[in-house]
């Protein structure tokens, strides 16, 4: 018998030290550190092993794909602290408050531009939250849809392009992140689909939780809606299309789109005289914390992983996931269930790291597309981040809504939309085409 158990219980004490609390990196180097030892000592890990690393290490450092991630996080926050988001907010739910369920819609459709723009979950769930919760209740929506909908659109972020999520997994999974970020816009564009269908439904049915605007509330008109709408709306979208455009017609590569949005961001900061040596200083500090995050994550994991193979942990997981009963639908069941599992307690750079290497091997040994795996399962964390008790995004939006929404309030919000990811989920499952069909139009057509 090898040591398989030893990476069994090393898998163990790294989510019992994960869940006290200990910060994620050192939960990998630490459990690393002591089961490497223990291997040592009875046979099962040799030291020689360890030369591997400075080479791994050197090999993340010098991913290309990965310096995309510095260049979203600085688009989205020099977006955020210049005001710029806010102003689309305000504009967009002018536009709509007339209608009913118009404000609803408008944070639909302002979560999916932020998303489309910043990546950032958190950003886009605490800007919503501040500015349009109020609003919605003030004028009468009700309490657990409003802060429902600002939940699940604001978690958009982690899956319409450019995600930091579509970015990670492309590199955990070994695929191209223009072709993540192609795969995942239709699943992303179904889900903001499906919840402004759902308001609109709202609208018919119920329509005293989504009510108009009053007649009496005087907003722009003529001449002064249409400058606010090019000053706001027009200057952010153009900014997706410079990004994103860029990326899917084989302009720039998605870190290059990453330099051209962070510069765009602070051109746009700077036409509207915002762009400020503070605004700076506070995005790059934003920028250098989350990107630190991703790397010490990154560095450490990979000294968890080198262990973790050599005690036989790797070649065991897959073999149990290659093994499970229905083969491809089991393994695909296992793997969704887990994912979700993990979503509701962890963050998806942390799931990225634990999760995908285990199940890679697994679905490149059953021939499952990667890219359309890869989708599958940042569709399921966007349903494992609003999810109670413990999802993400409901923690985001509590820091910041308002005395009378209560935390019962904002946890039950969440149920309906989960419902509407979940449809959209297996949706995605069952018509893989909803992932791979802007991928082959790109290929046919020769633009990647």
């Amino acid at each position: 018998m090898g040591f398989e158990w030893l990476a069994i219980l090393m898998f163990v004490g790294f989510f019992i030290i994960l869940m006290t609390g200990f910060p994620v990196a050192f939960s990998f180097a630490g459990t690393a550190i002591v089961f490497g030892a223990i291997g040592l000592s009875v046979g099962a890990f040799d030291l020689n092993r360890l030369l591997l690393l400075p080479n791994i290490w050197f090999g993340t450092m010098s991913n290309f794909t990965l310096l995309a991630i510095p260049y979203f996080i600085f688009l989205g926050s020099v977006l955020e602290k210049s005001g710029l988001a806010e102003e689309l907010l305000e504009t967009i739910g002018i536009i709509l408050g007339r209608l009913r369920g118009g404000l609803a819609l408008a944070v639909v459709l302002v979560g999916t531009v932020l998303a489309a723009t910043t990546g950032v979950v958190a950003a886009t769930v605490i800007v919503m939250g501040m500015l349009s919760l109020p609003v919605m209740l003030r004028y009468g929506y009700d309490k657990q849809l409003a802060s429902g909908v600002i939940v699940a659109s604001g978690t958009l972020a982690q899956l319409i392009p450019p995600s930091l999520v579509l970015v990670i997994l492309s590199d955990q999974i070994g695929v191209s992140v223009g072709d993540m970020f192609l795969g995942a816009l239709i699943p992303g564009l179904m889900l903001s689909g499906s919840y402004m269908l759902y308001i609109l439904g709202l609208a018919i049915f119920q329509p005293k939780k989504v009510p108009a605007l009053p007649a009496d509330i005087p907003t722009p008109k003529g001449k002064a809606l249409v400058k606010q709408v090019i000053k706001a709306v027009l200057p952010p979208l153009l900014l997706i299309f410079a990004v994103l455009g860029s990326i899917f017609f084989g302009i720039a590569t998605p870190t290059e789109a990453g330099a051209v949005g962070a510069v765009g961001s602070c051109l746009l900061a700077a036409i509207n005289r915002r762009l400020t040596p503070q605004l700076l200083r506070d995005a790059a500090h934003a920028t250098a914390v989350i990107t630190a995050l991703v790397l010490m994550i990154l560095i450490c994991s990979s000294l968890f992983g080198l262990v973790f193979d050599a005690l036989g942990g790797k070649t065991l997981i897959t073999s149990w996931l290659t093994g499970l009963p229905g083969g491809y639908f089991g393994f695909l069941i296992a793997s969704n269930v887990a994912i979700f599992l993990l979503g509701v307690f962890l963050e998806f750079i942390e799931i990225c790291f634990i999760a995908m290497p285990l199940f890679v091997p697994a679905a490149q040994a059953l021939g499952i597309d990667m890219v359309w795996f890869g989708v599958v399962m940042a569709v399921n964390l966007q349903t494992a981040f609003i999810s109670p008790p413990v999802g993400f995004s409901l923690f985001y939006l509590q820091s910041v809504a308002p005395k009378e929404v209560s935390t019962v309030d904002i946890h039950k919000s969440a149920i309906p939309f989960m419902v509407l990811q979940f449809i959209v989920l297996i949706i995605v499952i069952l018509f893989p085409q909803t992932v791979r069909w802007l991928i082959d139009l790109s290929t046919t057509t020769g633009v990647s």
